[in-house]
């Protein structure tokens, strides 16, 4: 015993010591943190843009996978019954079938391209949907969610429009991509065949339009949305409500089915796609290379991995970005799909290699609560850099020469930093 007694005392000193220097490196941090002025400043500046709806300046629909990701910056500028109703024009021109569409506009507004959708429901609005994705169901439950988190207004749930509650039209939502969305051999939702996130498809006519090239697939951003939204749907019923099925359940077969079928346990990472009826790419070309930035962020969000393989697909993406000179970890996929490969979108342009904090702010909230706080900083860092040097929020960035692309006063990204600078000054607060 007397010859073990220094061990312990040792141990326990440096154990002791281990921890003040934990405690000493998060004071810190939350320090640094509190003290960096980019945080209000981004803030202030997406509050601002937020007093709109529409995604950008490029657009003149409110898009709900867009809406979803900005509904709490909304909250905080607009009364709540004005979000409520923006909300509510989706359930309003919902397919019979169950169906969310993408955008809803004004009907004087409806000249882009799209197949429109009309209802006695919303008059003087037009809706589109892009088939080729299956996340807006998804999106518009998310949304909600949030609402509720927001506000605690849960009569929402009880709004009956045609005859439905906002609560059985959520879930008609959820049977639909069952029936019409759904791989019964998988046990997983189906879609197009885009890139990750995205709502282009590889060739042949009208991008983001079901075709008659299409290429069924499964992939890891549609089906952790799916999850999302069913563990919120499942969070928001009331006590005593009777639902259509045991969606909890069911978020527990598609979560199964994703470890299954879409993880590579051996590279630590998810598979692009899994194809139902024929790749649209050759042989020789290995799709499994190219790392699904943006789905596995939403994978890290529903709770699909370790934190163990949280640490190790955020050092994938931190590698990826690595490899451009303006990337960050909001790059879509690396490496891009070669044009060739890809004739809808060229390598490095919109979603083909593009950087997009809208997707890339995500994964700060998941960093944070796993314990990463010095790599959600260092992260998010490059990103309020960006939107502070082009004095705005743009939908995507060049990750060769800096530049920002796409739709100006985006407020998918506005919404997101927006989110993950709240959650980041939380925990600062909490460890200063």
């Amino acid at each position: 015993m007397k010859i073990l007694l220094p061990f312990f005392i040792t141990l326990s000193t440096l154990i002791g010591l281990s921890a003040s220097a934990q405690t000493t490196g998060k004071a810190a941090l939350a320090k640094a943190i509190i003290a960096d002025e980019r945080l209000d400043t981004i803030q202030a500046m997406a509050l601002k843009l937020l007093s709109g709806f529409s995604a950008g300046t490029s657009y003149n629909e409110v898009w709900i996978r867009d809406f979803n990701t900005f509904i709490k910056g909304s909250l905080r500028v607009h009364p709540k019954d004005e979000v409520k109703t923006n909300i509510l024009l989706f359930f309003k021109i919902q397919g019979d079938d169950g169906n969310i569409v993408d955008g809803v506009v004004d009907s004087a507004k409806a000249n882009v391209g799209y197949k429109y959708r009309y209802s006695p429901l919303l008059r003087g609005w037009a809706a589109h949907k892009n088939t080729v994705e299956t996340d807006q169901e998804s999106s518009l439950v998310q949304a909600v969610k949030k609402y509720i988190d927001v506000t605690g207004d849960k009569t929402i749930l009880n709004e009956v429009i045609g005859g439905k509650t906002v609560l059985q039209r959520m879930e008609d939502a959820f049977i639909y991509l069952q029936k019409d969305r759904w791989s019964a051999k998988y046990g997983l939702v189906t879609g197009a065949t885009t890139i990750d996130w995205g709502d282009v498809q590889a060739d042949g006519g009208w991008g983001v339009a079901i075709n008659d090239k299409t290429k069924w697939a499964i992939d890891i951003y549609d089906n952790a949305m799916f999850v999302m939204a069913l563990h919120d749907f499942v969070a928001m019923q009331p006590k005593g409500y009777k639902a259509k099925q045991n969606w909890a359940l069911v978020a527990a077969n598609v979560t199964k089915n994703v470890r299954k079928y879409l993880w590579d346990s051996k590279e630590q990472k998810y598979i692009p796609h899994l194809y139902l009826n024929g790749s649209p790419f050759a042989p020789d070309f290995n799709e499994k290379e190219i790392l699904y930035l943006g789905g596995s962020i939403c994978a890290i969000q529903a709770g699909f991995n370790t934190p163990a393989e949280v640490k190790e697909i955020n050092r994938q993406m931190v590698a990826a970005a690595a490899k451009e000179k303006h990337a960050t970890i909001g790059i879509t996929v690396y490496p891009p799909y070669p044009t060739e490969r890809f004739p809808n979108m060229h390598s490095y342009d919109y979603q083909n290699g593009g950087d997009w904090t809208w997707f890339g702010g995500r994964m700060i909230a998941p960093l944070l609560s796993y314990g990463y706080s010095r790599d959600a900083y260092a992260e998010l860092s490059p990103m309020l850099d960006r939107v502070i040097a082009n004095n705005g929020f743009f939908e995507w960035y060049d990750v060769r020469s800096g530049a920002p692309k796409g739709s100006g006063d985006f407020r998918g990204e506005a919404g997101v930093l927006y989110d993950a600078i709240t959650v980041l000054k939380q925990w600062a607060a909490k460890n200063k």
